[in-house]
């Protein structure tokens, strides 16, 4: 498999000595904004633009010296991506916050006025996109899913620069949260790294979710009791059936679990075996900070975050020790020029 050396460079600039990608994540917009407004007790409508970029600017500015990478939005990052620490490189969120709710199908659809040259001109070293699919969803949806990540794999080409794509999988009847959804989770995680490998994606780099729910695995201490979807053992063999679909590096996501939660499952990933090139994580590590931000201010979460924010982020990184390069997945002399 061939990789283009301005997409090298790219990839290189978000991760590590080793290749791999320690990379801390701060692009929520939506979800980051009614987190603040419900720890202030006010109307989401009460937080502003500045409020958004003095957290995130926080939240860079004393976690990026222990990071590879950061992920951004040019919404509200900009600011906090010129405060993150020399050598660390930076991926910009091409995507729109959430989804249109307006329709079935969670659609989703690119900033307005943002373009990947756009990007690369504020300093983008790779670009992500979040999407949210399911191969258990309409045919007619996940053709149009597929044909605007294959449109935005070709603008990052035309660039040279590295494309990295989250997928995110639900539940079309909205049951996200049960065991039922739980013991489909890994089929669901499996079939859309297949699917985002194949070549005319023009994917570099897959953001993927843990394959199984934590909560439900038995034997594991995020198991939350109750019925099980699958075993300890069994949510081992989960990961591993899930990485050998991938025909590119792959990283995992926290998706908002908590940060031991996230802990364990790369702990997991690691007792399988799993050949994953590190991870973008974001709230597992600085969620906790919210309501310090909301009662105390910026300087109290910079307080915060050099303390409990710097033990996570830490933790994390001592079991990346173990983790694989990116470069793995492509052999040397299939490095092409472009």
């Amino acid at each position: 498999m061939a990789i283009s050396t301005g997409k090298m460079r790219g990839i290189e600039a978000v991760a590590d000595k080793k290749g791999v990608i320690r990379a801390a994540a701060m692009d929520q917009r939506g979800s980051l904004l009614k987190s603040i407004a419900k720890a202030r007790n006010t109307d989401a409508k009460a937080i502003t633009a500045q409020m958004m970029s003095e957290f995130k600017t926080a939240v860079i500015r004393v976690l990026s010296p222990y990071a590879s990478g950061v992920l951004l939005d040019p919404e509200y990052g900009l600011e906090a991506s010129r405060v993150r620490k020399s050598g660390v490189g930076l991926l910009l969120a091409y995507e729109q916050s959430g989804y249109d709710n307006t329709q079935p199908g969670r659609l989703p659809d690119l900033l307005p006025n943002w373009t990947v040259r756009h990007l690369l001109d504020a300093g983008a070293d790779c670009i992500k996109i979040l999407l949210y699919y399911t191969p258990f969803e309409e045919d007619s949806i996940n053709e149009h899913k597929k044909a605007w990540v294959e449109r935005i794999g070709t603008e990052c080409a035309f660039h040279d620069l590295p494309f990295f794509l989250e997928f995110v999988g639900y539940d079309p009847a909205g049951n996200d949260k049960s065991v039922e959804y739980a013991r489909r989770k890994p089929e669901i995680v499996a079939q859309s790294m297949a699917e985002f490998s194949k070549e005319f994606y023009h994917v570099d780099v897959l953001k993927v979710e843990i394959p199984v729910d934590l909560q439900y695995a038995r034997g594991t201490e995020s198991f939350k009791g109750g019925e099980a979807a699958y075993s300890r053992e069994e949510a081992k063999e989960h990961y591993r059936r899930a990485a050998e679909a991938a025909r590119r590096p792959f990283i995992y996501l926290s998706a908002g679990v908590s940060n031991a939660q996230f802990l364990e499952s790369i702990e997991l990933a690691l007792e399988a075996d799993v050949k994953f090139a590190g991870v973008l994580c974001g709230r597992a590590t600085w969620k906790e900070g919210i309501p310090v931000y909301a009662e105390k201010g910026a300087a109290a979460l910079e307080d915060w975050l050099s303390g409990e924010g710097v033990r996570n982020i830490e933790a994390l990184n001592q079991l990346l020790r173990n983790a694989h390069s990116w470069k793995e997945f492509y052999e040397p002399e299939q490095v092409k020029a472009r």
